[in-house]
């Protein structure tokens, strides 16, 4: 898998993501943090990075200046020892970009900031709603390991995931498989940390992947029973480009049985007509949504670093709205489908889940490129930015035109009073939010149906020729029906999946099908809107509480173009589900996501509207 790297046509903000530093008592104390630091950085702190997803820019890059695209002690080590010289100096030229203050000389000041800059924090650690980069900088700091931070979650997994814990009704039950093989990974990571430094934003960090990604060490059954033993041999290529950038994978989280639908309800390793559901971490009374329901509230519960999910018609959305997280449906094409269960590839797609923009900006980076298995991909050559943490600016809405359909944002209380002061933080952030008239043909777009009826059997007998375990005994839908070992419910489903013929699937999703027709008009519409409009994005609530909004859901797998959903508050009281979270989504043109993020990330900073579930709080 190969990624073919895109420059933003725009400039981002200076200080762009939450900064982690060094502790200085005193500036009198950075000589001494230089020589301490650069042990716990890594040993070979001068030697070349080998990461291939860049660490985050520019923050954190843009005052390198030996030449390794980040910011060490290496670098405080050559300011420390450039203090005093002036533009006049023969070695300003060189130095000059480390004058942040832009006063003509270099001074203890210009060093303090620089030391701000160094993924590096020897204070305390809390797991709970920590960040990649909180992560990184304990590690760094040699505060935590990787070890000790996938211990701790794998403690915080085997405590709160399958119990009943005080004041909830019902287990979690958002962890399907719990990897073996997730410290010793985690004790690779710690080993390249030493001898390397941090060689990716993702050394070490522990990730969760929805049941229907391949893993060479897990097996992957697709929330159904009938899939127990399928141990494929390889990963697929997202879970591939997470273990490349040094993820460790700790588990494989629940999802609705073959991605079906929003309640994620799942039938692996239980008996045959038995099933579990997957409950909200907030309220365990209520669904976590789906279909990648587990990660949804895995993630939120802070029983890993980061998720991943998949989404054909609001299967990385709803959960994310429900479990106030951060989810990112990419562009169709932008990563790679292949080794994950299909379930109507028209419109499949992987992406991120998390707590922060910064988190998903940072998982998104490891995962695109051009894959030959996956054709679509190849429509991204020269369209993907060196890294989606360019864009992460606390300033994007500045001078951001943003648009909205009326019609989407409902009639539910909650969800109009969320949205009102969603579109008045975005104003206060200097964007400018329109109301706009739906185009003819718009309707057409939200209705149109998901391919899931007519594709699944088609898609899912590629994945079984092609990736499906040895072991597996139930090697087509007939199969599975006959082994009773499934969400007996659907049966009626299953048998109409089953009855598809090949003309009707040709007839809807081959290259003249009907829907393939309408997917492609959905697109040209919604971005001539744009074009139009002169808008950045077209926003909407992505759910109400618990509940979905219309089709909104729709609107991004009828166009193939991506969505960023981002907490804009919860529901008070009078309103539905008090208390609960509801989502922003912000929708845009093919492979602009790192516009997307930029805006979300800008609204995520001034409105903080994520909420931690009290049910899960840190392990006494």
């Amino acid at each position: 898998m190969t990624r073919q790297a895109r420059t933003p046509d725009h400039s981002t903000g200076e200080k762009t993501v939450k900064t982690t530093a060094i502790r200085l008592a005193s500036i009198a104390t950075v000589s001494v943090a230089v020589v301490a630091a650069s042990g716990a950085f890594g040993s070979a702190a001068s030697a070349a990075p080998t990461a291939t997803a860049p660490i985050l820019a520019p923050y954190y890059t843009q005052l390198d200046v030996t030449g390794d695209d980040r910011v060490t002690t290496d670098d405080l080590a050559v300011a420390a020892a450039a203090i005093g010289i002036t533009e006049s100096s023969s070695e300003w030229a060189a130095l000059s970009v480390l004058d942040t203050d832009a006063d003509g000389e270099l001074t203890i000041a210009d060093l303090t900031d620089l030391s701000h800059r160094i993924i590096y924090d020897d204070g305390p650690f809390e797991l709970v709603e920590a960040s990649v980069l909180d992560m990184q900088a304990a590690m760094n700091a040699g505060v935590e390991t990787s070890v000790s931070i996938t211990q701790a979650y794998l403690d915080r997994i085997a405590a709160y995931d399958r119990v009943t814990v005080t004041g909830a009704s019902r287990p979690l039950n958002s962890v399907i498989t719990v990897s073996d093989a997730a410290l010793d990974a985690a004790a690779a990571a710690d080993a390249v940390r030493a001898s390397q430094g941090m060689t990716s934003m993702l050394l070490g960090v522990p990730i969760a992947l929805k049941d229907n990604y391949d893993t060479a060490d897990m097996v992957t059954t697709g929330g159904c029973g009938c899939w127990d033993e399928n141990q494929t041999d390889t990963d697929a290529a997202m879970v591939a480009g997470l273990r490349a950038e040094g993820a460790v994978i700790i588990a494989k989280t629940s999802l609705d049985e073959f991605a079906y639908g929003f309640v994620s309800e799942f039938s692996s390793f239980q008996q045959p007509g038995s099933t579990l559901l997957v409950a909200s971490p907030y309220d365990t009374s209520r669904t976590a949504g789906g279909s990648s329901g587990g990660t949804g509230a895995a993630i939120s519960a802070n029983l890993a670093a980061i998720g991943f999910g998949t989404d054909t018609g609001g299967s990385i959305r709803v959960p994310s709205s429900y479990n106030q997280l951060v989810g990112i449906r990419p562009t169709v094409g932008l990563a790679s489908r292949d080794g994950i269960i299909p379930l109507a590839l028209s419109q499949d797609t992987g992406g991120p889940m998390a707590r922060s923009v910064l988190d998903a900006a940072v998982a998104l980076d490891a995962v695109v490129g051009v894959d030959e298995a996956d054709p679509v991909t190849a429509r991204q050559e020269g369209e993907v930015p060196e890294s989606y943490t360019e864009y992460l600016d606390p300033t994007a809405l500045a001078g951001a035109r943003i648009g909205y359909i009326g019609s989407m944002v409902g009639s539910n209380a909650g969800t109009v009073r969320l949205f009102s002061e969603a579109t008045a933080a975005l104003g206060a952030q200097g964007a400018t939010v329109v109301e706009v008239t739906a185009p003819q043909g718009f309707a057409a777009v939200l209705n149109e149906g998901s391919g899931s009826t007519n594709e699944f059997l088609h898609d899912l007998n590629q994945y079984i020729d092609t990736h499906l375990g040895d072991d597996v005994e139930a090697r087509t839908l007939s199969d599975i029906l006959a082994t009773g070992n499934y969400v007996t419910s659907r049966q009626s489903v299953y048998v109409a999946r089953n009855g598809v013929s090949e003309e009707t699937y040709q007839g809807w999703a081959g290259p003249s099908g009907s829907h393939t027709i309408q997917l492609a008009a959905g697109k040209d519409l919604v971005t001539q809107l744009m074009d139009d409009l002169d808008l950045d994005a077209l926003i909407y609530p992505s759910t109400n509480a618990y509940g979905t909004q219309g089709t909104n859901m729709r609107l991004s797998p009828n166009t193939g173009m991506p969505a960023v959903t981002v907490p804009m508050g919860q529901t008070a009281q009078g309103e539905t589900a008090p208390g609960s979270g509801v989502n922003l989504e912000f929708l845009g043109r093919d492979f602009d996501e790192g516009t997307l993020l930029g805006l979300a990330y800008s609204f995520e900073q001034a409105t903080h509207a994520r909420t931690s579930p009290a049910l899960f709080g840190p392990l006494g």
